[in-house]
């Protein structure tokens, strides 16, 4: 997050913004779990 790094929680409980209002960014991973452990499938 440009700016800060507190975030803001609207209302609907599942929005979060940075309290700023400046730019930010998220990424996620996508994961496999096998019988030899977890497996990150995405970079």
């Amino acid at each position: 997050m440009a700016g800060t790094a507190d975030l803001v929680t609207d209302p609907d409980g599942w929005t979060h913004r940075n309290a700023t209002g400046t730019r930010t960014a998220h990424s996620e991973h996508t994961v496999a779990i096998t019988d030899d452990g977890p497996v990150i499938l995405t970079i």
